[in-house]
């Protein structure tokens, strides 16, 4: 048994079916348009996250530590 009582069989009937609707061209666009949407979410998300993560460091007070040691040195 599969997916809540389809065996593999009907699944890959389901598929047949499909492809014969669709078209292999329009279901490789559509996973196409569904991948790129799905990375441009994936980098906005790391977009947001990443100007978060330096207010968290600056909070800390690690950057300024940083900074402190760096013109310590340097003298």
């Amino acid at each position: 048994m599969g997916l809540g009582g389809i065996g593999i069989w009907q699944l890959l009937i389901i598929l047949l079916i499909v492809f014969m609707l669709f078209g292999t061209k329009k279901l490789r666009n559509l996973g196409s348009d569904l991948g790129g949407a799905l990375k441009g979410f994936k980098t906005a998300m790391k977009d947001e996250d990443a100007p978060a993560a330096s207010d968290e460091a600056e909070e800390a007070g690690e950057t300024i530590e940083a900074t402190a040691e760096k013109v310590e040195t340097k003298s």
